[in-house]
């Protein structure tokens, strides 16, 4: 496989590039894409087979059940985030290794509905919590350990509204390539 389609499989949208401003009408638009998330991913994996569900978007990539499950985990770890940054003054997050978490029997082989069940709540805390946010707020910040750089609330609405699509951009690309 060409360079190039690897990029394309693992960044079938490209990566997340921030905008120069945080405007109010970017932040609209990113959490009204967040709010319907749930929605658009079950749409597209509700009807899918546990085979079809268990097949990689990619080679070496997870599974379309592992990813749902991932979305999950890494959007409850953004709604924590959101909430120790309003709480605590730069907070140092906790990282957490996605790519262990995805090999835990419960990314590996539990069924979808929970999980999207899951969404569904979180979603709407994320998007109720991230409309509230005042301009202060927006420009809060806590430190990833990871990356060792901070991150202002207004860009974390940007990531996970990139992150969401991201993903759902690897299954319904799959299901093109698949014709299912």
């Amino acid at each position: 496989m060409k360079e190039l389609d690897l990029e394309k499989l693992k960044y079938p949208i490209g990566k997340f590039i921030a905008p120069e401003t945080y405007t109010i009408e970017y932040l609209s638009n990113k959490i009204a894409e967040i709010e319907t998330f749930p929605e658009r991913l079950k749409k597209e994996v509700e009807h899918l087979t546990d085979e079809q569900l268990d097949t990689t978007y990619r080679q070496d990539g997870w599974t379309i059940r592992q990813v749902i499950h991932h979305c999950a985990e890494s959007h409850m770890n953004c709604y924590i985030r959101i909430k120790w940054t309003l709480t605590e003054k730069k907070p140092i997050i906790k990282y957490y290794h996605e790519d262990l978490w995805s090999e835990l029997n419960d990314s590996l082989i539990m069924p979808i509905e929970p999980t999207l069940s899951l969404l569904e709540g979180l979603h709407f805390r994320l998007a109720y919590i991230m409309k509230s946010l005042s301009n202060t707020d927006l420009e809060k910040s806590f430190i990833h350990p990871e990356h060792g750089a901070s991150f202002q609330l207004q860009e974390i609405i940007g990531t996970y509204a990139w992150h969401g699509d991201h993903h759902l951009a690897h299954i319904t690309e799959l299901k093109k390539r698949k014709n299912w």
